[in-house]
């Protein structure tokens, strides 16, 4: 075991003074390979920060119910019995939820910041509303579809209802655009990958290339593959993970401008929505991506040039 761990540490401080012998050569490697992989980095950035808004939206069937201003807190009230006739009709079970104009003025204030908003108007912009939930499982099939559209057509025509809508389908409509952006986003990161064990795979070439005689000479006095190999491994493990934290370096400080330039549109809406670092958690795992990268394409490099020896 400390024979193991010996020779580890040992190709890990040669693989470390290779970089101190050429820095200028391996910092421009870092710089392309950081490049590369802050593409998808950005984008897993960018997906998580909506992901985390999205996730609090609900993607079950839900109709919501709009009525006119003027109609009384009595007559409000007084329609869910008219709305139950309508639901019992169509043989629909759902959950019926009233929502006064104060607490969905309330709930606006929380979610967009807007605390001035009533002040300004000086009254409450909102009216009351119904909201129909339907069950989960009953979120698919046309016939379902027909149905809740027959029931959004008998609701419209009840006296003091202002506006009708399908809440869920364009909540729907975001989880799928989201769902095509994560594959373009996957492609992406594939033939990016490709790139990073490419350009891994060139850099260690090189490097076996100027120590081929050193090479060569340990192989005849009887070096194992794996004493050969292995401090080229750890150049290319080191290659990925310097270049994965550059990039994450760079994607941070990205987010300054980018929050700068969003502040500004945000305020005019209220709001205080910012983007965020990925959490540790996914930092860390695409660290070990970005190595397992560097070791990928040192093991080619590395294998084809041994044989070539062999």
């Amino acid at each position: 075991m400390k024979i193991w761990f010996r020779h580890h540490v040992a190709a890990i401080c040669h693989a470390l003074a290779q970089f101190r012998r050429s820095p200028g050569h391996f910092f421009f490697n870092i710089l392309v390979l950081s490049m590369t992989l802050a593409l998808p980095f950005g984008g897993m950035t960018i997906l998580d920060n909506i992901q985390s808004i999205t996730e609090q939206l609900s993607v079950s069937p839900e109709i919501s119910i709009f009525l006119k201003q003027e109609i009384s807190r009595d007559r409000t009230i007084a329609m869910e019995q008219s709305i139950h006739k309508i639901l019992r009709t169509d043989h629909q079970k759902a959950e019926i939820l009233f929502i006064p104009k104060e607490t969905a003025l309330e709930s606006l204030q929380k979610k967009t910041g807007m605390n001035d908003i009533a002040d300004s108007l000086g009254r409450n912009p909102l009216p009351d509303s119904y909201v129909i939930r339907l069950p989960d499982n009953m979120s698919s099939g046309t016939a379902l579809a027909a149905q809740i559209e027959s029931v959004v057509h008998q609701l419209q025509k009840l006296p003091g209802i202002d506006k009708v809508q399908i809440d869920s389908d364009w909540t729907k409509r975001l989880a799928a655009l989201l769902s095509v952006l994560r594959m373009g986003l996957l492609f992406l990161a594939i033939i990016l990958s490709i790139v990073v064990i490419v350009v891994t795979f060139n850099t260690i070439r090189l490097q076996v290339l100027m120590h081929l005689d050193e090479i060569t000479l340990s192989w005849h006095v009887g070096a194992s593959r794996a004493y050969i190999r292995r401090p080229f491994y750890y150049m290319g493990i080191f290659l990925g993970l310097f270049s994965g934290c550059f990039a994450l370096l760079l994607i941070d400080l990205s987010l300054i401008p980018f929050n700068s330039a969003l502040y500004e549109l945000t305020q005019l809406y209220g709001s205080s929505f910012q983007l965020t670092p990925l959490n540790p958690v996914i930092s860390v795992i695409l660290l070990g991506a970005s190595a397992a990268l560097g070791w990928l394409g040192a093991l080619l490099s590395v294998n084809r040039q041994l044989r070539r020896i062999s």
